[in-house]
């Protein structure tokens, strides 16, 4: 009976461990509806948002997105990437060939990049697989923890 008092003790007073066991940072679940969420639903979706010219640092995100799905192994199936361009410029060949398999996804004047909360250019996000935004990654991320993060939820989710 013990144990059980001390949970409802700590769930009343709305208790939170000070440490928790994922890299990325938690986000209160938004669905995300429209172009091109509607298209990739049941799938994990690895997010970034990026001009055209994509320099140094988005093309860093882009290939982190690449390695992290590449380390999944069969799951790599369940996880798809996501180049969300915030201009009306076009990519560059070499970039688009580095990134095969990435979907590029021309916002325009789509309201998508508003529904992600900070500056939306400095991070990766993660999609569930029901659509919804859930997670985001730090500037600059260890792609070591993002690749547990990932691993983790795809080893406990049967959805996606």
């Amino acid at each position: 009976m013990a144990p059980f008092a001390a949970g409802w003790i700590l769930y009343l007073s709305d208790w939170r461990p000070a440490a928790t066991s994922n890299y990325g940072e938690l986000i209160p679940p938004r669905p995300l509806a429209g172009p091109p969420f509607a298209a990739l639903r049941g799938k994990w979706v690895l997010v970034t948002f990026d001009g055209a010219a994509c320099d140094a640092y988005c093309e860093k995100k882009l290939y982190f997105m690449r390695q992290v799905r590449r380390t999944q192994g069969k799951e790599m199936e369940r996880v798809e990437r996501l180049w969300a361009v915030t201009d009306g410029g076009k990519p560059r060949p070499e970039v688009v060939a580095a990134i095969e398999g990435t979907r590029v996804f021309h916002l325009g004047d789509s309201p998508s990049l508003k529904e992600f909360p900070g500056n939306p250019v400095e991070h990766i996000y993660l999609v569930d697989p029901l659509g919804n935004l859930m997670l985001r990654f730090p500037r600059d991320p260890d792609p070591s923890r993002m690749v547990k993060d990932l691993q983790r939820l795809l080893k406990y989710s049967r959805v996606g």
